[in-house]
Protein backbone atom coordinates (compact mmCIF):
# COMPACT_ATOMS: atom_id res chain seq x y z
CA UNK A 1 0.00 0.00 0.00
CA UNK A 2 1.56 2.94 -1.30
CA UNK A 3 0.59 6.72 0.78
CA UNK A 4 -0.05 10.00 -1.33
CA UNK A 5 3.95 11.11 -0.56
CA UNK A 6 5.17 8.27 -2.08
CA UNK A 7 5.66 6.31 1.29
CA UNK A 8 4.68 2.74 1.91
CA UNK A 9 3.30 1.24 4.85
CA UNK A 10 6.85 -0.59 4.94
CA UNK A 11 8.60 2.55 5.12
CA UNK A 12 6.33 4.35 8.09
CA UNK A 13 7.12 1.00 10.06
CA UNK A 14 10.61 1.51 9.52
CA UNK A 15 10.90 5.35 10.46
CA UNK A 16 9.13 4.45 13.89
CA UNK A 17 11.46 1.92 14.66
CA UNK A 18 14.12 4.33 14.09
CA UNK A 19 13.00 7.47 15.73
CA UNK A 20 12.37 4.34 19.06
CA UNK A 21 15.91 2.71 18.83
CA UNK A 22 17.88 6.30 18.21
CA UNK A 23 15.98 7.86 21.46
CA UNK A 24 16.51 4.46 23.16
CA UNK A 25 19.87 4.90 22.58
CA UNK A 26 20.67 8.57 23.64
CA UNK A 27 18.05 9.09 25.77
CA UNK A 28 17.46 5.73 27.70
CA UNK A 29 16.45 3.80 29.31
CA UNK A 30 12.95 5.31 28.69
CA UNK A 31 9.56 3.50 29.99
CA UNK A 32 6.99 3.48 26.84
CA UNK A 33 5.17 6.18 28.29
CA UNK A 34 7.97 8.59 27.66
CA UNK A 35 8.88 7.43 23.94
CA UNK A 36 5.09 8.61 23.23
CA UNK A 37 6.09 12.55 23.16
CA UNK A 38 10.31 11.83 22.51
CA UNK A 39 9.08 10.81 19.26
CA UNK A 40 5.79 11.79 18.40
CA UNK A 41 4.36 8.39 18.06
CA UNK A 42 0.78 7.42 19.18
CA UNK A 43 1.15 5.46 22.45
CA UNK A 44 -0.25 2.59 20.38
CA UNK A 45 2.09 2.70 17.45
CA UNK A 46 5.50 2.67 20.63
CA UNK A 47 3.51 -0.60 21.76
CA UNK A 48 3.58 -1.97 18.53
CA UNK A 49 7.23 -0.86 17.89
CA UNK A 50 8.51 -1.66 21.21
CA UNK A 51 6.67 -4.97 20.82
CA UNK A 52 8.72 -5.82 17.32
CA UNK A 53 11.43 -4.74 18.87
CA UNK A 54 11.70 -6.91 22.41
CA UNK A 55 10.42 -9.91 20.55
CA UNK A 56 13.78 -9.32 18.05
CA UNK A 57 15.99 -9.23 21.00
CA UNK A 58 16.70 -5.21 20.61
CA UNK A 59 15.36 -3.94 23.17
CA UNK A 60 15.25 -4.97 26.91
CA UNK A 61 13.50 -4.35 30.46
CA UNK A 62 16.03 -2.02 32.07
CA UNK A 63 14.35 -1.80 35.50
CA UNK A 64 11.21 0.48 36.40
CA UNK A 65 10.42 3.98 37.89
CA UNK A 66 8.02 5.44 39.81
CA UNK A 67 5.02 7.23 38.07
CA UNK A 68 2.70 9.59 39.73
CA UNK A 69 0.15 8.06 41.57
CA UNK A 70 0.03 4.75 39.38
CA UNK A 71 1.95 1.36 38.78
CA UNK A 72 5.78 1.75 38.24
CA UNK A 73 6.48 2.10 34.84
CA UNK A 74 9.27 -0.19 33.09
CA UNK A 75 12.58 1.53 31.25
CA UNK A 76 13.63 0.00 28.29
CA UNK A 77 16.89 0.04 26.37
CA UNK A 78 19.01 -0.93 23.77
CA UNK A 79 20.24 -4.67 24.42
CA UNK A 80 23.98 -4.05 24.13
CA UNK A 81 24.34 -7.78 23.16
CA UNK A 82 22.13 -7.51 20.13
CA UNK A 83 24.56 -7.11 17.75
CA UNK A 84 28.06 -5.67 17.24
CA UNK A 85 30.42 -4.19 14.68
CA UNK A 86 33.94 -3.34 14.02
CA UNK A 87 36.05 0.02 13.47
CA UNK A 88 39.16 0.05 12.01
CA UNK A 89 41.58 2.35 12.11
CA UNK A 90 44.22 2.68 8.87
CA UNK A 91 46.43 5.13 10.67
CA UNK A 92 49.76 6.28 9.79
CA UNK A 93 52.05 4.31 12.71
CA UNK A 94 49.53 1.41 13.01
CA UNK A 95 46.17 -0.43 11.85
CA UNK A 96 44.08 -0.79 14.88
CA UNK A 97 41.10 -2.95 14.64
CA UNK A 98 38.39 -3.08 17.59
CA UNK A 99 35.48 -5.19 17.90
CA UNK A 100 32.16 -3.40 19.37
CA UNK A 101 28.86 -3.76 21.41
CA UNK A 102 25.93 -2.03 20.16
CA UNK A 103 26.30 -0.13 23.22
CA UNK A 104 29.91 0.82 22.01
CA UNK A 105 31.77 -1.02 24.59
CA UNK A 106 34.61 -2.41 23.23
CA UNK A 107 35.07 -6.55 23.35
CA UNK A 108 38.50 -6.89 21.97
CA UNK A 109 41.16 -5.29 19.77
CA UNK A 110 44.23 -5.66 17.99
CA UNK A 111 46.97 -3.45 16.92
CA UNK A 112 49.69 -4.27 13.86
CA UNK A 113 52.48 -1.94 13.75
CA UNK A 114 53.35 -0.10 10.45
CA UNK A 115 57.38 0.35 9.96
CA UNK A 116 60.37 0.21 7.73
CA UNK A 117 63.75 0.70 7.97
CA UNK A 118 63.93 1.01 3.92
CA UNK A 119 64.22 4.65 2.45
CA UNK A 120 61.01 4.94 0.80
CA UNK A 121 58.44 5.70 3.76
CA UNK A 122 55.28 4.41 1.31
CA UNK A 123 56.82 0.72 1.65
CA UNK A 124 54.82 0.96 5.14
CA UNK A 125 51.81 1.53 3.44
CA UNK A 126 51.87 -0.97 0.87
CA UNK A 127 48.62 -2.38 0.09
CA UNK A 128 48.49 -6.30 0.59
CA UNK A 129 50.52 -5.64 4.30
CA UNK A 130 47.23 -3.36 5.70
CA UNK A 131 44.84 -5.57 3.91
CA UNK A 132 46.62 -8.36 5.56
CA UNK A 133 46.99 -7.02 8.67
CA UNK A 134 42.90 -6.01 8.65
CA UNK A 135 42.24 -9.51 7.99
CA UNK A 136 44.41 -11.02 10.57
CA UNK A 137 42.84 -8.39 12.96
CA UNK A 138 39.12 -9.01 12.07
CA UNK A 139 40.04 -12.97 12.70
CA UNK A 140 41.21 -12.17 16.12
CA UNK A 141 38.99 -10.04 17.97
CA UNK A 142 36.14 -12.57 16.69
CA UNK A 143 38.35 -15.11 18.35
CA UNK A 144 38.81 -13.01 21.37
CA UNK A 145 35.60 -12.23 22.04
CA UNK A 146 34.09 -15.19 20.92
CA UNK A 147 31.67 -13.75 18.47
CA UNK A 148 29.71 -15.30 15.88
CA UNK A 149 29.50 -13.79 12.29
CA UNK A 150 25.97 -13.49 12.25
CA UNK A 151 25.80 -10.80 15.21
CA UNK A 152 28.05 -8.66 12.61
CA UNK A 153 26.50 -5.88 11.50
CA UNK A 154 29.45 -4.57 9.47
CA UNK A 155 32.75 -3.19 10.06
CA UNK A 156 33.75 0.51 9.27
CA UNK A 157 37.06 1.64 8.33
CA UNK A 158 38.98 5.26 8.79
CA UNK A 159 41.73 5.57 6.15
CA UNK A 160 44.13 8.42 5.11
CA UNK A 161 42.84 9.91 1.99
CA UNK A 162 39.89 10.99 -0.13
CA UNK A 163 37.58 7.68 -0.73
CA UNK A 164 34.99 7.61 -3.65
CA UNK A 165 32.59 4.96 -4.69
CA UNK A 166 32.75 2.78 -8.16
CA UNK A 167 29.85 0.74 -8.88
CA UNK A 168 31.85 -2.01 -9.40
CA UNK A 169 34.75 -2.02 -6.81
CA UNK A 170 32.67 0.04 -3.66
CA UNK A 171 34.97 1.81 -1.79
CA UNK A 172 38.30 3.15 -3.67
CA UNK A 173 41.09 5.03 -1.62
CA UNK A 174 43.17 8.00 -3.22
CA UNK A 175 45.90 8.35 -0.55
CA UNK A 176 48.28 10.29 -2.41
CA UNK A 177 50.49 11.08 1.06
CA UNK A 178 51.06 6.90 0.97
CA UNK A 179 51.24 6.31 -2.61
CA UNK A 180 47.70 5.00 -2.78
CA UNK A 181 46.85 5.57 -6.05
CA UNK A 182 42.84 4.50 -6.80
CA UNK A 183 43.19 1.23 -4.57
CA UNK A 184 39.88 -0.66 -4.86
CA UNK A 185 39.66 -1.15 -0.84
CA UNK A 186 36.83 -2.66 -0.59
CA UNK A 187 36.92 -5.06 -2.93
CA UNK A 188 40.33 -6.40 -1.48
CA UNK A 189 39.04 -6.74 1.59
CA UNK A 190 36.34 -8.41 0.46
CA UNK A 191 38.43 -10.97 -1.47
CA UNK A 192 40.39 -11.38 1.61
CA UNK A 193 38.70 -11.41 4.78
CA UNK A 194 37.07 -14.11 5.82
CA UNK A 195 33.43 -12.84 6.62
CA UNK A 196 30.14 -13.50 4.74
CA UNK A 197 29.18 -11.94 1.71
CA UNK A 198 26.13 -9.46 3.34
CA UNK A 199 28.70 -8.01 6.10
CA UNK A 200 28.84 -4.68 5.00
CA UNK A 201 32.05 -2.30 4.46
CA UNK A 202 32.04 1.33 5.44
CA UNK A 203 35.15 2.61 4.30
CA UNK A 204 35.54 6.55 4.67
CA UNK A 205 38.78 8.99 5.75
CA UNK A 206 40.32 9.00 9.21
CA UNK A 207 39.75 12.46 10.03
CA UNK A 208 35.80 12.11 8.90
CA UNK A 209 35.75 9.44 11.61
CA UNK A 210 37.08 10.89 13.89
CA UNK A 211 34.93 13.79 14.03
CA UNK A 212 32.34 11.76 13.92
CA UNK A 213 33.03 10.22 16.91
CA UNK A 214 33.63 13.47 18.95
CA UNK A 215 30.25 14.70 17.48
CA UNK A 216 28.59 12.17 19.06
CA UNK A 217 30.05 11.17 22.01
CA UNK A 218 32.99 13.60 22.61
CA UNK A 219 33.89 17.17 23.03
CA UNK A 220 31.81 17.99 20.10
CA UNK A 221 28.68 17.36 21.40
CA UNK A 222 26.61 20.35 22.07
CA UNK A 223 27.82 22.28 19.41
CA UNK A 224 25.98 22.91 15.81
CA UNK A 225 29.15 23.72 14.34
CA UNK A 226 32.87 22.56 14.97
CA UNK A 227 35.86 21.77 13.23
CA UNK A 228 38.25 18.15 14.45
CA UNK A 229 41.41 18.23 13.48
CA UNK A 230 43.34 14.71 13.52
CA UNK A 231 46.95 15.27 14.14
CA UNK A 232 49.16 12.91 13.53
CA UNK A 233 51.92 12.22 11.20
CA UNK A 234 50.10 14.44 8.72
CA UNK A 235 46.85 16.60 9.53
CA UNK A 236 44.02 16.57 8.71
CA UNK A 237 40.12 17.78 9.91
CA UNK A 238 36.58 16.96 9.42
CA UNK A 239 34.07 19.68 9.12
CA UNK A 240 30.74 19.61 10.82
CA UNK A 241 28.06 22.63 9.97
CA UNK A 242 24.49 22.52 9.59
CA UNK A 243 24.32 22.21 6.03
CA UNK A 244 26.56 19.85 5.74
CA UNK A 245 24.76 17.21 7.81
CA UNK A 246 27.00 14.91 9.52
CA UNK A 247 30.91 16.00 8.58
CA UNK A 248 33.01 16.45 5.55
CA UNK A 249 36.86 15.65 5.63
CA UNK A 250 38.65 18.31 3.95
CA UNK A 251 42.26 18.36 3.19
CA UNK A 252 43.30 21.00 5.63
CA UNK A 253 47.05 19.53 5.81
CA UNK A 254 47.72 20.48 2.20
CA UNK A 255 46.44 24.06 2.04
CA UNK A 256 49.57 26.40 0.94
CA UNK A 257 50.76 28.13 4.14
CA UNK A 258 54.02 29.10 2.63
CA UNK A 259 54.59 29.65 -1.13
CA UNK A 260 57.62 27.59 -2.62
CA UNK A 261 58.11 26.30 0.92
CA UNK A 262 59.12 22.88 2.34
CA UNK A 263 58.35 19.93 -0.04
CA UNK A 264 55.29 17.94 1.16
CA UNK A 265 55.01 14.34 1.27
CA UNK A 266 51.87 14.58 -1.46
CA UNK A 267 54.57 16.23 -3.88
CA UNK A 268 53.67 19.70 -3.58
CA UNK A 269 55.71 22.77 -2.20
CA UNK A 270 54.73 24.82 1.65
CA UNK A 271 51.43 22.54 2.80
CA UNK A 272 50.81 23.06 5.99
CA UNK A 273 52.19 19.37 7.03
CA UNK A 274 55.15 20.25 5.69
CA UNK A 275 55.78 22.28 8.55
CA UNK A 276 53.15 21.04 11.34
CA UNK A 277 52.35 17.32 10.76
CA UNK A 278 54.55 14.81 13.39
CA UNK A 279 56.60 13.48 10.64
CA UNK A 280 58.06 16.86 9.50
CA UNK A 281 58.19 18.33 12.81
CA UNK A 282 60.74 15.41 13.72
CA UNK A 283 62.54 15.87 10.35
CA UNK A 284 62.90 19.46 11.27
CA UNK A 285 64.00 19.03 14.78
CA UNK A 286 66.96 16.88 13.06
CA UNK A 287 67.92 19.18 10.39
CA UNK A 288 68.27 21.26 13.24
CA UNK A 289 70.29 19.76 15.01
CA UNK A 290 67.91 17.35 17.29
CA UNK A 291 68.57 13.81 17.76
CA UNK A 292 65.83 11.31 18.06
CA UNK A 293 66.53 8.25 19.05
CA UNK A 294 68.27 6.03 16.56
CA UNK A 295 65.48 3.45 14.87
CA UNK A 296 62.53 5.07 17.13
CA UNK A 297 59.02 5.05 15.51
CA UNK A 298 57.34 8.35 15.13
CA UNK A 299 55.61 8.09 18.46
CA UNK A 300 58.45 7.23 20.26
CA UNK A 301 60.18 9.90 18.70
CA UNK A 302 57.86 12.76 19.32
CA UNK A 303 57.98 11.87 23.08
CA UNK A 304 61.65 11.61 23.32
CA UNK A 305 61.42 15.12 21.40
CA UNK A 306 58.51 16.55 24.36
CA UNK A 307 60.65 15.37 26.90
CA UNK A 308 63.71 17.12 25.59
CA UNK A 309 61.93 20.30 25.26
CA UNK A 310 60.15 19.80 28.85
CA UNK A 311 62.23 17.85 30.81
CA UNK A 312 60.87 16.10 33.82
CA UNK A 313 63.56 17.34 35.93
CA UNK A 314 63.35 21.17 36.70
CA UNK A 315 67.34 21.31 37.17
CA UNK A 316 67.73 19.92 33.94
CA UNK A 317 68.18 22.69 31.23
CA UNK A 318 65.39 22.24 28.24
CA UNK A 319 66.60 21.61 24.21
CA UNK A 320 66.61 24.90 22.90
CA UNK A 321 66.74 23.54 19.60
CA UNK A 322 63.21 21.28 20.22
CA UNK A 323 61.76 24.17 22.03
CA UNK A 324 62.38 26.26 18.89
CA UNK A 325 61.06 24.06 16.26
CA UNK A 326 57.77 23.57 17.99
CA UNK A 327 57.48 27.14 18.70
CA UNK A 328 57.63 27.52 15.02
CA UNK A 329 55.07 24.71 14.66
CA UNK A 330 52.82 25.98 16.94
CA UNK A 331 52.56 28.92 15.00
CA UNK A 332 52.29 27.30 11.61
CA UNK A 333 49.12 25.28 13.20
CA UNK A 334 47.72 28.46 14.16
CA UNK A 335 48.18 30.24 11.26
CA UNK A 336 46.03 27.04 9.82
CA UNK A 337 43.58 27.23 12.54
CA UNK A 338 42.94 30.61 11.53
CA UNK A 339 42.53 29.71 8.21
CA UNK A 340 39.56 26.84 9.63
CA UNK A 341 38.17 29.74 11.81
CA UNK A 342 38.29 32.29 8.57
CA UNK A 343 36.56 29.91 6.45
CA UNK A 344 34.03 27.82 8.56
CA UNK A 345 33.42 30.09 11.52
CA UNK A 346 32.55 27.07 13.97
CA UNK A 347 31.43 26.94 17.59
CA UNK A 348 34.28 24.73 18.26
CA UNK A 349 37.98 23.21 16.97
CA UNK A 350 38.62 20.05 18.46
CA UNK A 351 42.34 18.38 18.46
CA UNK A 352 42.77 14.65 18.34
CA UNK A 353 44.93 12.42 16.55
CA UNK A 354 48.13 10.59 18.60
CA UNK A 355 50.17 13.81 17.85
CA UNK A 356 47.45 16.14 19.02
CA UNK A 357 47.47 13.89 22.39
CA UNK A 358 50.87 14.37 22.68
CA UNK A 359 51.09 18.00 21.54
CA UNK A 360 48.07 19.51 22.86
CA UNK A 361 48.86 19.86 26.68
CA UNK A 362 51.80 21.03 26.11
CA UNK A 363 51.16 23.98 23.35
CA UNK A 364 47.78 23.98 22.69
CA UNK A 365 47.55 27.44 24.46
CA UNK A 366 49.78 28.76 21.93
CA UNK A 367 48.22 27.86 19.22
CA UNK A 368 45.31 29.22 20.10
CA UNK A 369 47.47 32.46 20.64
CA UNK A 370 48.73 32.72 16.93
CA UNK A 371 45.28 31.41 15.74
CA UNK A 372 43.33 34.54 17.78
CA UNK A 373 45.83 36.97 16.03
CA UNK A 374 45.90 35.71 12.69
CA UNK A 375 41.93 35.76 12.42
CA UNK A 376 39.32 37.74 11.82
CA UNK A 377 37.84 39.06 15.31
CA UNK A 378 34.07 38.35 14.48
CA UNK A 379 34.16 34.62 14.15
CA UNK A 380 37.40 34.15 16.29
CA UNK A 381 35.55 35.64 19.79
CA UNK A 382 32.69 33.20 19.11
CA UNK A 383 35.07 30.01 18.82
CA UNK A 384 36.28 27.28 21.44
CA UNK A 385 39.52 25.94 20.64
CA UNK A 386 40.09 22.39 22.65
CA UNK A 387 41.19 18.80 22.97
CA UNK A 388 39.17 15.58 22.04
CA UNK A 389 37.97 13.77 24.69
CA UNK A 390 37.73 10.24 23.12
CA UNK A 391 41.64 10.00 23.14
CA UNK A 392 43.36 7.35 20.70
CA UNK A 393 40.64 5.07 20.52
CA UNK A 394 38.08 7.64 18.27
CA UNK A 395 39.35 6.95 14.91
CA UNK A 396 37.85 3.70 15.56
CA UNK A 397 34.96 4.32 17.25
CA UNK A 398 34.00 6.54 14.95
CA UNK A 399 34.77 3.76 12.10
CA UNK A 400 32.35 1.95 13.69
CA UNK A 401 29.43 3.91 13.88
CA UNK A 402 29.14 3.78 10.16
CA UNK A 403 27.93 0.19 10.29
CA UNK A 404 25.82 1.31 13.39
CA UNK A 405 23.64 4.21 11.87
CA UNK A 406 23.35 2.44 8.77
CA UNK A 407 21.69 -0.40 10.73
CA UNK A 408 19.67 1.60 13.14
CA UNK A 409 18.35 3.76 9.87
CA UNK A 410 16.95 0.66 8.33
CA UNK A 411 14.86 0.50 11.66
CA UNK A 412 17.58 -2.20 12.97
CA UNK A 413 16.87 -4.85 10.48
CA UNK A 414 19.71 -6.21 8.80
CA UNK A 415 20.03 -5.69 5.27
CA UNK A 416 20.22 -9.15 3.31
CA UNK A 417 23.33 -8.66 0.57
CA UNK A 418 25.40 -5.87 2.10
CA UNK A 419 25.74 -2.10 1.49
CA UNK A 420 28.25 0.42 1.00
CA UNK A 421 27.62 3.90 0.40
CA UNK A 422 27.13 7.23 1.99
CA UNK A 423 25.56 7.51 5.36
CA UNK A 424 22.32 7.74 5.62
CA UNK A 425 20.56 10.92 5.68
CA UNK A 426 18.96 10.16 9.16
CA UNK A 427 22.15 10.15 10.60
CA UNK A 428 22.19 13.99 10.56
CA UNK A 429 18.91 14.12 12.26
CA UNK A 430 20.88 11.57 14.97
CA UNK A 431 23.44 13.27 15.60
CA UNK A 432 21.54 16.63 15.53
CA UNK A 433 20.15 14.93 18.79
CA UNK A 434 23.21 13.61 20.23
CA UNK A 435 24.80 17.14 20.34
CA UNK A 436 21.84 18.21 22.82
Amino acid sequence: MTKRNGRTVRDLRRENRTAVLQRLYFDGPLSRYSLGPATGLSSGSVSNVVAELVAEGLVEEAGSVDSAGGRPRTLLRISPDSGCMIGVDVGETRVRIELFDLALTELARAERPLAVDGPNPHERYEVGVVVGHVREGIAEVLRSADVPTDRLLGVGVGVPGIVARDAGDGAVVHGQTIGWDAVPLERLLRESVDLPDTVPYWIDNGAKTLGQAEMWFGAGRGAHSAVVVLFGSGVGACVVTDPMGPGRAVEWGHLTVRVRGRRCRCGAQGCLEAYAGAEALLERWREAGGVPPAGADEETALTAMLAAAYPADPDTEPDATALAVLAETAEYLGAGFADLINLFQPERILVGGWAGLQLGPRFLETVEGYALRYALAYPAARVEIGMGTLGPDAVTVGAAILPLADFFGRGGRRDEGGTTGEQPAWASTLRERAAQ
